[in-house]
């Protein structure tokens, strides 16, 4: 506990959504968001204290390129009021908690304490909304209370399966290239409890967006375990739903929809594919800057066609039946470009594109050092690598994807080299960058969202910050806790 205690804060973050979700706290700040907010003063704090800068050039390009779309989509929008409110939203979101938990972050050990912690918010979560659709006190689908939302209530049915699906792909990445036996199990373990709850979500979007995440650490684990995991993955399938029949009728019914999105939508596809289109309209009345932030609902009526229906019904899980507005597109790439015009989506999403190449590097970098260090990549050149704080190997921590030694693991880390934690970012921000497709912010989980986005940034630009030797706000921790092997 006192080697991880500089990460604790962001644990604190994730763990803040295992509280139950309030109705009168649907739409609003929600314990997580305090816990975040929180997080971002006291990393301020040790700034200012230690009087030093905590980013390097590159790092603060690529996380703090949103601010620009950001700042001119603030100064256009149509009430000042939603404007600033949106600015705060998004700057939490994708500049100031990520920025945070970079700066809290300060090794792989700490990364696999966060990567932990959403496991078991998953495992937490899902536990609740399997008990929901085993006993018919979920939300209300196709007529009957069984669709699985954990504690976040009928009004955010995306919740559940978002944070399942962030604990799903955890574990695959952790068990893919695990640093120790151990944690190998434990991974394994969790990834195949965490199936069942993503399947009862009900959410063909978090369905695509995991089997393409996963997917991609399986193949950027080795092409050769690739081809025997989706072999095992495909005969598995075929004997529990061909062979034994497991598997709802309404379920099997789900996974068939998703090819028939086109051929014959529901409503709700419909829904969809209408403010998909109102998007593309405001995006065309003011292509370069947008409607401004909080302009779609504003502007949606008077760019929807009449398909679009009046809301969607919500009902059960502890909530009576009401009618919820379609206040966004349900697509956070035509939102950005709605709202923020082609200026916000090159600057938003270039900052995305930039973490997601940058984080494929690294795992490049870390599978080929690995791969020239003896005895399974142990550190044997760990001593001419950069330490996680931008110093020198040895001086303040072990880089990302080197081998060396992790004394709070137990033992030389041999074997996994940071891949581990290498796999977790890629298929995290992979996950993020899909279901952004179906899904936009929104919910009590955007604050998981921004966590994610720090995990991701701290294992493509840890190496190129200059934090120094101990983490924001610990002054008393000094001696780093790894050191590479010279």
């Amino acid at each position: 506990m006192r080697a991880a205690a500089p990460v604790l804060p962001v644990v604190a973050v994730v763990a803040a959504l295992a509280l139950p979700i309030t109705s009168d706290a649907e739409g609003g700040a929600t314990p997580a968001d305090a816990v975040s907010g929180l997080l971002v003063l006291w990393c301020a704090a040790g700034l200012l204290r230690d009087r030093r800068r905590p980013l390097t050039r590159t790092a603060a390009v690529v996380l703090g390129l949103p601010v620009v779309g950001l700042a001119l989509a603030a100064a256009g929008a149509g009430d000042p009021g939603a404007g600033i409110a949106g600015l705060g939203r998004y700057l939490q979101v994708f500049v100031l908690v990520p920025v945070a938990v970079l700066l809290c972050v300060r090794s792989r050990s700490d990364f696999r304490v966060v990567a932990w912690s959403f496991v078991g918010l998953a495992l937490w979560q899902g536990a609740v909304g399997v008990h929901q659709y085993a006993t018919g006190t979920g939300a209300s689908y196709a007529g009957e209370d069984i669709r699985a939302v954990g504690t976040f209530g009928a009004g955010d049915v995306m919740g559940m399966a978002t944070v399942v699906s962030f604990g799903l792909v955890c574990a695959v990445g952790l068990a893919l290239a695990p640093a120790t036996a151990k944690q190998r199990a434990w991974a394994l373990v969790c990834s195949a409890l965490l199936v069942l709850p993503l399947a009862v979500s009900f959410s063909r979007g978090a369905w695509i967006a995991a089997a393409a995440a996963c997917g991609l650490q399986v193949v950027l684990a080795g092409l050769r375990r690739a081809v025997a995991v989706f072999a095992a993955v495909a005969a598995v399938g075929v004997v529990l739903v061909g062979g034994l029949g497991i598997g709802s009728t309404m379920l099997q019914d789900r996974i068939s929809s998703i090819t028939r999105v086109t051929d014959a939508p529901d409503q709700s596809v419909t829904d969809r594919y209408t403010m998909w289109a109102a998007a593309a309209g405001m995006w065309r009345e003011q292509p370069l800057t947008g409607v401004g932030l909080k302009g779609f609902p504003e502007h949606r009526d008077s760019n929807a066609s009449l398909a679009l229906s009046s809301g969607s019904d919500i009902a059960g899980a502890g909530t009576a039946y009401q009618k919820q507005p379609l206040l966004s597109p349900h697509n956070m790439y035509l939102l950005v470009l709605s709202e923020q015009g082609l200026i916000g989506l090159l600057a938003l999403g270039g900052s995305w594109l930039a973490l997601a190449v940058c984080g494929a590097r690294g795992l490049v970098r870390a599978r080929r050092e690995a791969g020239h260090g003896g005895d399974g990549g142990h550190g044997a050149r760990a001593g001419h690598e950069r330490g996680a704080d931008g110093s020198a190997g040895g001086a303040g921590g072990i880089a990302p994807g080197t081998g060396g030694i992790d004394r709070r693991s137990g033992g030389v880390d041999r074997r996994a080299g940071g891949i581990d934690c290498g796999l977790v970012a890629c298929g995290l921000v992979a996950w993020v960058l899909v279901d952004f497709m179906y899904a936009d912010i929104g919910g009590p989980t955007t604050v998981l969202t921004a966590v994610c986005f720090g995990l991701v940034a701290w294992w493509a630009l840890a190496d190129r910050t200059a934090t120094g030797a101990a983490p924001v706000g610990a002054a008393t921790a000094r001696v780093p806790e790894e050191a590479g092997t010279r």
